[in-house]
């Protein structure tokens, strides 16, 4: 659903990219890299949480990976996007609305949004 609302809104598309390293190592690996034929390029990663489980736990880390490679790559990337799908969630409402903001240094770089909402945006060529 993501790839086809990012090409409808006119991005290209570049998938499983290597966009820096993890704290502590590690090559950091997002799902989508998206071009909006400016000059800017977006990071976006996806999360899928049908059931109660691990991801949710998983965002935090998330997000400081995706705010470092903004930081460290000099205006290479200019946004970042975690997008969080399925319905398993619930921790979603909060992390949605800057929740990890109070807690994380740098979080407020990175956009946390609803699949829906995403989609959206991605139509609509509003990232």
């Amino acid at each position: 659903m993501v790839l086809p609302a990012l090409t409808q809104g006119g991005y290209q598309v570049t998938k499983h990219v290597k966009v820096g390293l993890r704290p502590g190592g590690g090559k950091h690996i997002v799902d989508v890299v998206a071009g909006d034929g400016f000059g800017r390029a977006i990071l976006i990663e996806l999360k899928w949480q049908q059931t109660a489980g691990t991801t949710e736990q998983k965002i935090p880390f998330e997000v400081i990976c995706l705010a470092r490679s903004l930081k460290q790559s000099t205006g290479r990337y200019a946004a970042a996007y975690l997008v969080l799908g399925g319905d398993g969630w619930t921790l979603r409402d909060f992390y949605i609305r800057g929740g990890l903001n109070e807690y994380l240094k740098d979080s407020d770089s990175v956009t946390i949004l609803g699949m829906e909402t995403f989609i959206a945006k991605a139509n609509k060529r509003e990232l």
